[in-house]
């Protein structure tokens, strides 16, 4: 693993627990002997918080199932981090419940402990690469999406945090930011009738990853470049589609959208 990363999960404990559960979470059916590469490193830290973290775009979401389940087991916070987008999302767990921070990730690893590998570098290679997100959901209004949305999170959602736009292919959900965070995964868990596609992508494309999701687990993961080791089932196509572009267009979503400074 490069020392790039761009999603982690800082948690108390002992560190060989914590390794042995993050790869039961991440990868169940991991077996050494098949040559198969970890989807995380381990990072030792000097208390009793420990880091795991990814380098590869693929893995997103990864930190997010970790830190929910390792929460459950501990009474202390456990933090998941995903910074492949701009904004970066710092997120505190307790009891499997969620709250969004508005901290620096690598200030607060620093904090408990536990400093992210490669520090101001890695941060300036993310915000010179950025991925974005743009989603489309099947089955779903925008209107009843923006209330399904608003239950979750308590409140109203914060004027232009997400441009709705309803289309012949579904929900398209996009952001000014370049990142709709986790909309689609909220909609697929509170609407189990509804079926959608996250689509991460570089500017140029040639990063570009599809997780297609029903009822908030994830049924397929079309990647670019392939990768065959996720912890999601991997696929070939979208739609009937194997090329970027050809996948953009049968979900409705223009390439611009990924170009946006």
């Amino acid at each position: 693993m490069n020392r790039w990363p761009i999603w982690a999960v800082l948690a108390p404990g002992e560190p060989t627990r914590l390794e042995s559960r993050a790869l039961a979470l991440a990868m169940p059916d991991w077996d050494e002997e098949d040559g198969e590469e970890l989807p995380f490193e381990f990072v030792l830290g000097s208390g009793r918080y420990h880091a795991i973290v990814g380098a590869d775009p693929i893995d997103i979401g990864a930190e997010m199932q970790i830190a929910k389940a390792l929460s459950l087991e501990c009474d202390e916070p456990v933090y998941s981090i995903e910074r492949a987008n701009d904004p970066w999302t710092v997120m505190s767990w307790r009891n499997g419940a969620l709250e969004i921070l508005e901290v620096s990730p690598d200030g607060l690893a620093k904090s408990l402990g536990c400093p992210l590998p490669g520090g101001e570098e890695a941060a300036n290679r993310s915000a010179k690469n950025p991925l974005r997100k743009v989603s489309v959901v099947e089955g779903v209004r925008a209107q009843e999406a923006i209330r399904v949305l608003e239950e979750d999170v308590g409140e109203p959602l914060t004027p232009g945090r997400y441009r709705f736009e309803d289309t012949p292919q579904g929900l398209r959900i996009s952001s000014g930011t370049g990142d709709v965070g986790f909309a689609d995964i909220t909609l697929s868990e509170w609407l189990p009738h509804v079926t959608a596609y996250g689509v991460v992508a570089s500017p140029g494309l040639d990063m570009f990853f599809v997780t297609v999701l029903r009822g908030g687990e994830c049924i397929g993961l079309f990647s670019l470049p392939p990768r065959e080791d996720s912890f999601m089932p991997a696929v070939s196509t979208i739609k009937d589609e194997h090329s970027p572009e050809r996948i953009l267009a049968a979900l409705g979503i223009s390439p611009e959208l990924f170009r946006n400074e």
